[in-house]
Parts: structure tokens; sequence; C-alpha cells
């Protein structure tokens, strides 16, 4: 590969080859892309895990959480605030056997208010955590 850089053949070339430059940069750039870490956010919340040993019991209470589209949190229909959520979540552990706890926001519910929820009620360290009316967002997917 034969490229001359000036009217004579004696005289060096002047312009910079620019080709592995660009290789390197581009190795560079693949290296960066892979090394970032992805950006995630979750709230981790233990559900209960099937054992097909226990007898399923039909539970006596089974207590609903919802959050409508302003961001309004309600405790079976009856609307409250983290502080007394708490002291309901607590108050539901110490009953045999734990009730159930439903969980339902709104498909227009900011993300925030249903994220310091599920803080709240994994914070609580309830056994017993459902989520319902995910029909909702069938055609969302």
């Amino acid at each position: 590969m034969a490229v001359s850089g000036s009217r004579e053949d004696g005289e060096p070339m002047m312009e910079m080859n620019m080709t592995p430059l660009i290789d390197v940069l581009l190795v560079l750039l693949i290296m960066f892309i892979i090394t970032i870490p992805i950006q995630t956010h979750a709230v981790k919340v233990d559900l209960p895990q099937n054992n097909p040993d226990a007898i399923n019991q039909v539970e006596p209470d089974k207590n609903k959480i919802s959050i409508d589209a302003a961001g309004v949190v309600s405790w079976n229909g009856a609307p409250v605030d983290d502080i007394t959520l708490r002291q309901y979540l607590d108050q539901s552990k110490l009953l045999s056997p734990e009730p159930e706890l439903h969980f339902q926001p709104d498909s227009a519910t900011r993300y925030e208010t249903v994220d310091r929820v599920l803080a709240v009620i994994k914070r609580s360290g309830v056994g017993k955590l459902g989520f319902i009316g995910n029909e909702q967002y069938r055609n969302d997917f």
C-alpha cells in the first residue's frame, strides 16, 4: 500500500494516518459502553414462596391498601397517612394467623407514591402480600 504524500519520492509524508487513532477511539468507546452500570430502581419485597406441604387455610381477614389516581392511600377504604398505615400494618402482624394484605394501586398513580407505600410495607415486615388488579396493565405491554 504505497501512498505518496508529496510531489517528490524522497520527502516525508506530511499528513497523519488517522485510521489507528479512530480504531483506538472506537475500542475505548465500546469499553466505556460496556462498563457503564445499568440504571435500575427497584423495591425489593419478599413475596411468600409456594410451599406444597402447607395447608391452605381460609384467612379470616383480608386487608386492602389501595392508591387512587390522586395519590391518596386508603386502608380498607379509609384514607390514611404513612404513620397510620405503619401502625395498621404492625397491628395486623400481631394477629394469628396473619391476615393477607392486598395492594392495589391505580394505573394513573405516580410511581413515587407507589414506591413510598411499598417501602412502608417492606419495613413493616408483612409476610403475606398480594398485588391485585394487575389486569388493568394487560394492554400496556
